[in-house]
């Protein structure tokens, strides 16, 4: 593997730092210290062209505090807790509000607006971050760890631990938008999804988790087959209208705890690109990039408009602290968080 590492900018009082990883076959991907992000993945079409399917910005500066959160680690704690309300062993914590009347991906200075630490270690390339006690609201200092494999199967592997020295919350996922067709290169809607998933978690007009898990038969919430992204994400439903589009937590079948299973396949009949999607998480968040427009100028001078992309995000649920029901992301002081994502790229 051909690990490239060069100085992409400087923020924060330091090196913004950009690794690029390459296989035997020219297949790539760029890494950045900002927000641990992804911010290139090149893979062959059926035709073995080389294309980059996920967006991102030429400029390391548009990483900060864009609103898609694009291709970056958010945290403490990804996705939404309701109304910033976090109590941890009886004690109550008010986090900021930055989503309607919630708190989303850690706050606005959460983990993906940070330049983390960052090394080479044979074959990976390692992210490290540091918060402290407080941060954001959160209790506890906790060290972060996110670790990049690049295959020569064109598949990236992403471990993530995280560590702290008093009882947390933390829920950590990786947030890059793909268009398997190239980035830049339209709506997704003509993609392929599946999902392995046969219950979604249906939420409040702020995207909060309301009551129980619902069998995703008969809505335009079901993936259990593979369907288009656009067939139905225009139909009059609940989810579709809160979010302008999907963007809700669906429960990923035969969950079990710290095993590996498969969440999601993403197809562009298109380029032929196929992307499956395996992880050790309860939960997968599909956003079909409903406000991307406005968002930072994109590569090669490219304009992203709402549905140019969509992330995959594996994660455990939205509100968890608050949800006794749900797995839990609850971390004792010592103990470790540990959780992987992989990302398989092949053509069909």
């Amino acid at each position: 593997m051909k690990i490239t590492e060069t100085v992409w900018g400087e923020a924060q009082g330091k090196k913004i730092l950009k690794y690029r990883l390459e296989n035997k076959s020219g297949a790539y991907v760029e890494l950045s210290s900002v927000g641990a992000g992804i911010v290139g993945i090149g893979v062959p079409d059926a035709k073995g062209e080389i294309a980059d399917v996920v967006l991102g910005y030429p400029k390391p500066e548009s990483y900060f505090g864009d609103g898609p959160c694009a291709g970056k680690i958010p945290g403490r704690f990804a996705n939404r807790i309701a109304k910033g309300h976090l109590e941890v062993d009886g004690k109550v914590y008010s986090l900021p509000i930055n989503n309607g009347p919630n708190h989303l991906h850690g706050g606005p200075e959460g983990f993906q607006n940070k330049v983390w630490d960052s090394r080479t270690d044979g074959d990976a390339v390692e992210f490290q971050y540091f918060a402290e006690d407080g941060e954001m609201g959160y209790p506890g200092n906790l060290k972060v760890v996110a670790r990049y494999i690049w295959t020569e199967n064109d598949e990236l592997e992403l471990t993530i631990t995280a560590k702290g020295d008093a009882d947390t919350v933390v829920n950590l996922t990786n947030h890059a938008y793909f268009n398997l067709d190239g980035e830049g290169a339209g709506s997704v809607f003509a993609h392929e999804l599946r999902l392995n998933a046969s219950e979604y978690l249906p939420t409040d007009d702020t995207l909060i988790p309301v009551g129980e898990p619902e069998t995703v038969v008969g809505t335009p919430m079901d993936f259990v087959n593979s369907k288009p992204i656009g067939r139905d994400i225009k139909q009059d439903f609940p989810a579709l209208n809160f979010g302008k589009g999907y963007d809700a937590c669906w429960v990923i079948d035969d969950y079990r705890e710290g095993q590996i299973s498969e969440a999601a396949e993403l197809y562009s009949p298109k380029s032929g690109r196929v992307l499956k999607l395996y992880t050790t998480q309860p939960g997968v968040q599909i956003y079909t990039g409903n406000w991307l427009e406005g968002c930072p100028e994109g590569k090669a001078g490219h304009v992203y408009h709402d549905y140019d992309g969509v992330a995959l995000e594996c994660q455990h649920f939205p509100d968890s602290p608050n949800r006794s029901d749900f797995p839990t992301t609850y971390l004792k002081a010592g103990e470790e968080f540990k959780q992987a994502i992989i990302w398989a790229f092949s053509t069909k």
